[in-house]
């Protein structure tokens, strides 16, 4: 079973319908001790960082618990800059500190590039290296984003995205994953993307 994290950033109804395309048996966590049984735990979420503040010291401990035991974690948009250590969205809010670095606004690059903030739509994936996370995925891969703010491109990046900043879409590290796009707003692609995290979990 896996456990999809609801923290009432998001809604979560698309991404149970992804996994269940993808054949996942899935439960939402009342409580930070049913992790525990959990083959794998999913952070999903949209809007502003500081909906993280939900996900407070008892869940930090049940998902760090989780992670240190070998459990698959995949992050979500949201879910992807919560693993960070923080985000200058909410510089007083921490975040999950699995991966290092902080998260930032977008700036579309130049003035003259005119690209809009927030990034909304269909973009590339420019694989970077290898991982689990991107079996079978194509380099170049067409998926679906949302968001204003972004984690920096660091040794755990698998995959990054170009609007106007070059940015971490796809990040890897041991069985800790994030992206940030919307797999279940990504057609085949983004069911490629869950069918490889639930791999982790063999």
């Amino acid at each position: 079973m896996i456990a999809l994290i609801d923290y009432k950033a998001g809604n979560l109804t698309s991404v149970r319908k992804a996994l269940a395309a993808v054949e996942a048996r899935v439960f939402t966590p009342a409580a930070p001790d049913e992790i525990r049984t959990a083959a794998a735990v999913i952070v999903p979420g949209v809007g502003h960082f500081a909906a993280t503040r939900a996900l407070d010291a008892p869940w930090v401990r049940a998902i760090r618990a989780s992670v240190d035991n070998g459990t698959p974690l995949l992050g979500i948009c949201l879910g992807m800059q919560w693993l960070y250590e923080g985000s200058d969205e909410a510089p007083d809010c921490p975040g999950l500190g699995l991966l290092a670095g902080r998260c930032y606004r977008l700036s579309a690059g130049a003035p003259t590039a005119r690209l809009k903030v927030p990034h909304v739509g269909w973009n590339s994936l420019a694989q970077r290296r290898s991982a689990a996370i991107v079996t079978g995925v194509p380099d170049g891969a067409q998926v679906y984003f949302t968001h204003s703010y972004v984690a920096p491109i660091t040794a755990d990046t698998v995959a990054s995205t170009e609007h106007g900043d070059a940015f971490a879409s796809v990040v890897e590290r041991g069985r800790v994953a994030g992206v940030q796009f919307h797999p279940e707003k990504s057609s085949e692609i983004g069911l490629r993307i869950l069918r490889n995290f639930l791999a982790l979990t063999a």
